[in-house]
């Protein structure tokens, strides 16, 4: 029977549909990056947790038999200063008691650089993070105070490096070395105080805050 050329067209309409469906990548679907924050050597490394399930708090290798013990605690807001920022990785990596990056051995990527003492968490709606570690020393050749490097990744945006944790009484950390701090994300002057048996630390990150490029 001879088919119509009305349903004919139906026909190679509803083929040529199913032949080419939509493409992720597709201008309504892809999420645009916006790239801040200028070089950043090794933030890669925030990627690095492998099959880990990311939470708000994180206990770094090494911390229960590690002196003294450090708790790092904040909350992450967004530009405003007030808004917690929800579903920001933040990663964090330090030296050993004896000032140097260990490793294991048979390390991949920055994780040779790095070491193994390093650590993930994700924030939730509140914007909390917590990680429990040790505080590290000084590199063996005593010119920079002794420090804690973070990276963040938020939506939306690559990842970029904040000030590191550094500790005022630090007898390294000198007026000099202060006066050269960024404060990107906000200043990493942190003031150790004992809390409930353990060395604790308090720090705020305010995403975007002088960071290049960030609007």
């Amino acid at each position: 029977m001879k088919q119509s050329p009305y349903i004919l067209f139906l026909i190679i309409l509803l083929t040529t549909c199913e032949s080419h469906p939509p493409k992720a990548n597709s201008p309504k679907t892809k999420v645009k990056t916006k790239i801040v924050g200028g070089g950043c050597e090794g933030c890669e490394a925030v990627f690095e947790y492998g099959n880990k399930k990311l939470t708000t708090i994180d206990t770094l290798p090494n911390f229960e038999k590690t002196n003294p013990k450090l708790k790092i605690e904040g909350i992450v807001y967004q530009q405003d200063g007030r808004t917690p920022a929800e579903n920001v990785i933040v990663y964090i990596y330090h030296t050993n008691r004896d000032g140097i990056y260990e490793t294991k051995g048979g390390e991949k990527d920055w994780a040779k650089r790095h070491g193994f003492i390093r650590g993930w968490v994700k924030t939730g709606r509140d914007g909390k993070y917590t990680f429990y570690t040790f505080r590290p020393v000084a590199y063996p050749n005593g010119k920079e105070p002794e420090h804690i490097h973070v990276t963040v990744k938020e939506p939306e945006r690559n990842e970029y490096y904040l000030d590191e944790f550094v500790f005022e009484d630090d007898p390294l950390l000198t007026e000099s070395e202060k006066n050269d701090l960024q404060k990107r994300g906000g200043s990493g002057i942190v003031n150790p105080t004992m809390k409930n048996g353990i060395l604790t630390v308090e720090r705020n990150l305010i995403l975007g805050l002088n960071i290049p490029d960030y609007e």
